[in-house]
């Protein structure tokens, strides 16, 4: 409501150029419209969060500078009804309206897009995730947000221009161990083999940042800790192929090996920035070759052969491939005086 700002019960009708909205009465509309919203100029934000409490609204402000908030009964409504206002928005621009059902089911995801800034961002107090505590599925979770929520947060933020994309997207960040799940639900799911069904566009599963990305550090610090990370004398570097942690699958990864401080940290080599997607500690870690007929059964996948483990101080395994056995050996002698 404009005056009282009370959420009523109201039926909609889209036109080409208007959304009307009638009252009801005993489950009937009644014959005139209680209302009109004239969509020459106007704007639509969908998801819009400024309503925490309230996840499914789209938002209109026409032309005149009035904004219309409107609440459906489910995500899945919620996007149709978003989809069509838009189309009537651009019905003069036939270009437009077929852009927008390319992009309805397509993915394309921005370019070099960072997800350490996307975190970055996720964790700011104000304009970040809202993260609550959940007491449901049998257990006690402080800050956790629900896989519903992560995914309008994304495309509210213009990381993802769909709900396909931002469930992509945050299934890249479960992946590289920026977020992970919580509860019987979410877990279950990351028993799937494809990646873009471990990730759950469900207001049922819950997910939590991993401590790595949970921590509460300024930028400075930050910088200065990354900085002491990458600062050691580089020992050797070159391409091997590393296991993902989430899904069981095989990536080429630039390796770089530092002393002084002893660093482990790989790079991602399609990407422009030369900043790490990860690396660990040496102190403390054991390094070991494992042949072809002593493979674990938690290695997945294409394995060629030429495979090494190191297992870290706190017991996280890292599965790694050579492209031959005298790389391979190179590699371990080059490691272990470091742990």
């Amino acid at each position: 409501g404009h005056v009282v700002r009370n959420w009523k019960v109201r039926w909609f009708v889209l036109l080409q150029d208007k959304l009307l909205y009638y009252k009801t009465e005993g489950g009937k509309k009644e014959p005139f419209p209680k209302g009109r919203i004239l969509l020459d100029g106007c704007t639509i934000t969908c998801p819009c969060l400024e309503y925490e409490n309230r996840p499914l609204l789209i938002k209109l402000k026409t032309k005149t500078n009035t904004d219309y908030f409107l609440e459906c009964c489910s995500r899945e409504e919620r996007d149709s009804w978003a989809l069509d206002i838009t189309g009537a928005i651009h019905a003069g621009h036939p270009v437009q309206v077929q852009e927008l059902h390319r992009m309805k089911n397509s993915f394309k995801l921005l370019e070099n897009i960072s997800l350490h800034h996307i975190v970055e961002r996720m964790c700011d107090s104000s304009t970040g995730i809202k993260l609550t505590r959940n007491l449901k599925q049998g257990n006690r979770y402080k800050e956790t947000f629900t896989g519903s929520a992560l995914v309008d947060w994304l495309i509210s933020n213009s990381f993802a221009v769909s709900r396909f994309e931002a469930v992509t997207l945050a299934s890249m960040l479960m992946e590289e161990n920026f977020i992970k799940p919580v509860g019987a639900r979410s877990t279950e799911a990351t028993r799937y083999g494809d990646l873009s069904e471990q990730f759950l566009d469900d207001s049922t599963a819950l997910y939590m940042f991993a401590e790595s990305g949970n921590k509460s550090i300024s930028s400075k610090e930050e910088l200065q800790f990354n900085i002491s990370e990458l600062s050691g004398t580089i020992l050797k570097q070159g391409f091997l192929v590393k296991q993902g942690h989430k899904r069981k699958n095989w990536k080429v990864r630039r390796f770089v090996l530092r002393a002084d401080p002893a660093f482990l940290h790989y790079y991602d080599p399609t990407k422009e920035e030369n900043r790490p997607v990860g690396g660990f500690s040496l102190r403390g870690c054991l390094v070991s070759a494992l042949e072809d007929n002593g493979v674990p059964a938690v290695v997945k996948g294409n394995v060629q052969g030429n495979l090494f483990k190191i297992i870290t101080k706190n017991d996280i395994h890292y599965y790694i491939q050579a492209s031959s056995k005298a790389e391979r050996a190179q590699w371990i002698e080059a490691i272990k005086p470091l742990t």
